[in-house]
């Protein structure tokens, strides 16, 4: 599947800076990583922003959000931001920021879970 290759570079951009930042090929686009947890990425046009269980019904009550599904079972804790959410960079770094934020409260990974997977 293709990716909106726009939208990686914004993120490329606003991540620029940022320790511990990797790009990973996933989902069929692109993931960004923290210290080796996926916290965004672009999956066709969409934003893929995980943000958590305790924010995930907050989220998709937002306009352009909907459930990040691959499967016909979506994943708790992850969503899709539609292009119309992102138009502003305020709107797309404001996703960014919460999901860097997430992932940060994660335990960390050792080396070998991130050489795994």
């Amino acid at each position: 599947m293709a990716y909106d290759r726009g939208l990686a570079q914004r993120i490329r951009e606003m991540l620029e800076g940022r320790d511990g930042i990797a790009e990973r090929q996933m989902f069929g686009g692109i993931a960004f990583m923290r210290h080796g947890h996926m916290f965004v990425g672009v999956a066709g046009h969409a934003l893929m922003a995980r943000i958590g269980s305790a924010r995930y019904d907050e989220a998709l009550a937002q306009a352009h959000v909907r459930p990040m599904d691959f499967t016909g079972k979506p994943m708790k804790g992850y969503v899709f931001v539609d292009p119309p959410g992102l138009a502003a960079d305020a709107d797309l770094q404001r996703w960014i920021d919460g999901c860097d934020a997430f992932v940060a409260g994660l335990p960390p990974k050792d080396s070998t879970q991130r050489s795994a997977r």
